[in-house]
């Protein structure tokens, strides 16, 4: 970012925090902050990092600026990278305000380099703003579908990488440390499907069902049992498996909003882990609809 008519990337650093931040900046510039022994060794590999810091100087230009590969930190577990990036966030507890002839040159520093759009990570969507834009309101049909493709239509082969054999995304039940995700995601199935406690022959819905592995599981109970998704590989996948384990007379998946589900009368409905994408606004709703398609009497989970 700068040649010596610039303000360096350790000068913007001095400027924004305290000499004492327990952190060592070294920059593209070659110019460096902080203590070389310190915990948080950070370098800034580019300097789109500072558009996204100026642009959002938070968390989300943090993240954005981190995932887009604009800076690195020595020591990072990419499989578990929160213990790093939680110091990374707490360096805000040594944040100073600049002093006015300091933002003015960081100002003219960045820019002196033109005008750049500030990138967003394709992972991250679009804002809620641009989808009601284009017509996707919150918690409408088409909007959750569009969420639900965006989030789940990657690749089964993507999520198999690291959601084990069972393909469920939900929180497992762990019974000891050693447990295998496997074991651990089996038994929250069948911990699920205790507590409905239905009878070979009842039915049952399954709401936001994934790949189908509890649709599965019910079938093997001998329930006969219906699952809902908006992901078609989702219900893709979980077809093939119905077909794969011989229990197409016990076990259905479709492509399907619960909303549209035209049953009635269901022995037992289960929604696992759906309560964070209907949103604790449309609670009301999403109760209300499941109420109309459990019989009276019938268990809810």
């Amino acid at each position: 970012m700068g040649s010596g008519k610039t303000m360096l990337v350790s000068e913007m650093a001095q400027a924004v925090l305290r000499e004492d931040a327990p952190v060592c900046i070294e920059a593209f510039d070659g110019s460096t902050f902080g203590p070389e022994d310190a915990d948080l060794q950070v370098r800034v590999t580019s300097p789109k990092a500072i558009y996204q810091l100026a642009s959002n100087l938070n968390e989300i230009g943090l993240a954005r600026a981190y995932i887009l590969g604009y800076f690195d930190i020595e020591g990072l577990d990419v499989a578990d990278p929160y213990p790093q990036l939680r110091k990374l966030v707490e360096l805000a507890s040594y944040i100073r305000k600049p002093s006015p002839l300091e933002l003015a040159r960081m100002g003219a520093a960045v820019l002196s380099h033109g005008y750049h759009k500030v990138e967003v990570p394709q992972s991250e969507g679009p804002s809620k703003f641009e989808r009601i834009k284009s017509g996707l309101f919150p918690h409408t049909e088409k909007a959750d579908s569009e969420t639900v493709s965006f989030h789940y239509d990657l690749s089964n082969e993507f999520y198999a990488d690291f959601i084990g054999p069972s393909m469920t995304y939900t929180c497992a039940v762990f019974d000891t440390p050693d447990m295998s995700l496997d074991d651990a995601q089996r038994n929250k199935i069948d911990l699920v499907l205790d507590k409905l406690d239905l009878k070979p022959g009842d039915r049952m819905l399954d709401i936001g069902c994934g790949w189908g592995a509890l649709v599965i599981a019910a079938a093997k109970r001998g329930i006969k049992a219906l699952g809902v998704s908006l992901s078609h590989e989702q219900i893709e996948y979980g077809q093939e498996w119905i077909r794969r384990e011989g229990l197409e007379d016990l076990a259905e998946l479709r492509v399907m909003d619960y909303r549209e589900v035209p049953e009635r009368d269901f022995d037992g409905i289960t929604s696992v882990g759906m309560m964070e994408h209907v949103g604790a606004k449309n609670y009301r709703h999403y109760f209300d609809e499941m109420f109309k398609l459990l019989k009276p009497a019938g268990r809810l989970l």
